[in-house]
């Protein structure tokens, strides 16, 4: 009977660090493109990510085949000056946390893109991760970021 015991409480141990290797402790929420003028040299992506695991996780980089290369960067204020850099380690998703890509902050960048992304359109973006490995999400394309009503009031 212990043997058994042992057994399935060996097979759910496996099971649960199974899930969590291939990814399913990260979960995505809210991935958008900002839309693009004709001729844009760059576009800006965001999503948030939330690390269900109990181990950090980090995102390595991100590819597209609607653009020649995808850059993880991170916007802040230097005193009054707004800078922007790449994140040429990666970012870090912090166990038990959620990490919101967005606009003034974390991004994923988009460098010369192919085409002009409209609204309305779909652009697929694989997220790489130290520990969950490739994960490929659809991005919705919009003006604004979706549900931001404030901007929308903004411009009446």
């Amino acid at each position: 009977m212990k043997s058994h015991l042992f057994t399935a409480v060996l097979a759910m141990s496996l099971a649960f660090a199974a899930s969590a290797a291939d990814g399913t402790a990260l979960a995505f929420g809210n991935a958008w493109v900002r839309a693009t003028p004709p001729n844009a040299q760059v576009a800006g992506a965001f999503l948030s990510i939330e690390n269900t695991s109990t181990k950090p996780d980090r995102l390595l980089s991100a590819g597209t085949e609607a653009a020649a290369r995808v850059e993880i960067h991170e916007m802040k204020m230097d005193g009054e000056v707004m800078q922007m850099r790449q994140l040429s380690d990666g970012l870090a998703i912090p166990a038990k946390q959620t990490v919101t890509l967005k606009p003034g902050g974390y991004h994923l960048m988009l460098i010369a893109p192919k085409r002009p992304f409209s609204a309305g359109q779909k652009v697929a973006i694989t997220l790489v991760f130290e520990k969950a490995g490739k994960r490929t999400l659809e991005f919705a394309v919009s003006k604004q970021e979706p549900g931001d009503t404030a901007s929308e009031h903004m411009h009446h």
